[in-house]
């Protein structure tokens, strides 16, 4: 069973599922605790999509119909900006993501 979008309680046994579909990533924001493992699940709604957040080491495709899962563990807290890294049309540039890292 997979934790509701966002929420980080018991990040380390359920994913937490993040859907990709033109033009934003929902949720658009979570939040995770230093030192733990969190998984996310990442789910494209409409065509491939991507997701990288430089900070954390994340760079993951999502394929239309397939889930991808990622797992980090950060080691630094603070705000990890991400973004689509595949190209998704005219609103590609407006698909944020952000990872709050904290104690």
């Amino acid at each position: 069973m997979f934790a509701p979008p966002g929420r980080s309680e018991d990040a380390g046994r359920r994913p937490i599922i993040v859907h990709a579909k033109r033009f934003a990533f929902t949720p658009a924001e979570i939040t995770v605790k230093r030192g733990r493992t969190t998984r996310l699940a990442l789910i494209s709604d409409d065509v491939a999509h991507g997701l990288t957040v430089e900070g954390l080491g994340i760079h993951a495709e999502i394929e239309k119909g397939r889930t991808t899962v990622v797992s980090l563990t950060p080691t630094e807290t603070g705000d990890f900006a991400g973004s689509c890294s595949i190209f998704c049309g005219p609103g590609h540039r407006d698909m944020e993501f952000v990872i709050h890292v904290v104690e």
